[in-house]
């Protein structure tokens, strides 16, 4: 087989498979993972989760990865009506919410001190957002 009818071959195989991979793409739910990391952008960030969800008509695997200063926004105790009632909303809607390890030990807070609804990140949290960036997530920072 001489060079370009090689080369050519390539192509046309690689072009098959991206096709293949476009297509079970379009098949599969969009995954994202907001990451939250300062306080005063609570509110914010959970209005824009409810929005993506909007926005896809709920087709769309979202989760919310929690740590720093922000943390101290999901705390049972002392917190507004509307956040608490916001974050049941989401989770409702199917939000996968993870509380940085590290921030939770550095803070003093244990899974019963947040709302109801959050996973420990042993781990911690920028260690969760990089498996979930490996599993196909993408990263939205707002």
């Amino acid at each position: 087989m001489r060079r370009r009818d090689m080369f050519r071959a390539s192509l046309v195989g690689a072009a098959g498979l991206f096709g293949l991979s476009r297509a079970a793409a379009a098949e599969e739910k969009p995954k994202v993972a907001y990451h939250l990391s300062d306080l005063d952008k609570v509110n914010f960030v959970l209005g824009n989760i409810k929005n993506h969800y909007e926005g896809t008509g709920g087709n769309v695997d979202i989760v919310l990865v929690v740590h720093g200063p922000a943390l101290a926004g999901f705390k049972s105790k002392g917190i507004s009506a509307a956040i608490s009632g916001r974050f049941a909303g989401l989770i409702q809607q199917g939000l996968e919410s993870h509380a940085c390890g590290n921030t939770m030990k550095g803070m003093e807070i244990t899974p019963a001190d947040l709302l109801e609804g959050f996973h420990a990140a042993d781990k911690g949290g920028v260690v969760k957002l990089a498996e979930l960036q490996r599993q196909g997530y993408a990263y939205l920072r707002p």
